[in-house]
């Protein structure tokens, strides 16, 4: 990975990873991805050509804040993610903003322009087609899906139906127990990255 990406995933993930919420307080339900976590796992992603640098089309199922997909913008061709909680997707923009002075402070790399984010329900094909208008790519163009353990299984269900073959559902919150969905195969060599990452791939 260039050194000036890394400099800036690194200071991504230590911006977010101090925003956390957690399992108390009034907003204790909500779960946030430690982005220094997918930092540790991003060479191995690119060793096994999960992913391609601009080139994957990257779709986070439950994105919440945005945090996962500003993360990998960096990373991919296109960075999309649905939430269906109107007004946790509504910090995305605050937070981007705090954020990018950080990184110009420090004379780091700005996120890239290819982030999209939605509001609604990840599974409705009303939502699908929105994105699709929007971006030029439906469900079934994308090479990697991800999400937060919150369902899972739910989305592994949608994508088994609509995602391409060979297409990762990457699934964040797993290690002991790693369950299987049909019209997938976990890849074993690979899962639980860092222990608690499991990947699966689209038959």
């Amino acid at each position: 990975m260039d050194l000036s990406i890394r400099d800036s995933l690194a200071a991504v993930a230590e911006f977010y990873d101090q925003r956390k919420v957690g399992d108390s307080g009034p907003l204790g339900f909500r779960r946030s991805t430690d982005l220094m976590t997918l930092l540790a796992c991003a060479d191995r992603l690119m060793e096994e050509k999960i992913i391609v640098p601009g080139e994957t089309a990257f779709l986070d199922l439950g994105c919440a804040d945005g945090r996962v997909n500003l993360f990998f913008s960096y990373l991919v061709r296109l960075s999309v993610g649905i939430e269906l909680d109107e007004w946790t997707l509504d910090e995305y923009g605050p937070l981007r903003s705090h954020l990018e002075a950080l990184l110009e402070r420090e004379n780091l790399l700005p996120p890239p322009e290819n982030i999209f984010l939605f509001h609604g329900d990840s599974t409705e094909r009303r939502l699908h087609d929105a994105v699709a208008r929007t971006t030029g790519l439906g469900v079934e163009s994308f090479d990697l899906f991800y999400t937060y353990l919150v369902m899972h299984d739910a989305f592994a269900e949608m994508l088994a139906e609509r995602a391409r073959q060979g297409a990762i559902f990457m699934v964040y919150g797993l290690h002991k127990v790693l369950p299987q969905y049909s019209g997938f195969r976990l890849l074993r060599h690979l899962s639980p990255m860092e222990e608690i990452l499991a990947l699966y791939e689209k038959m």
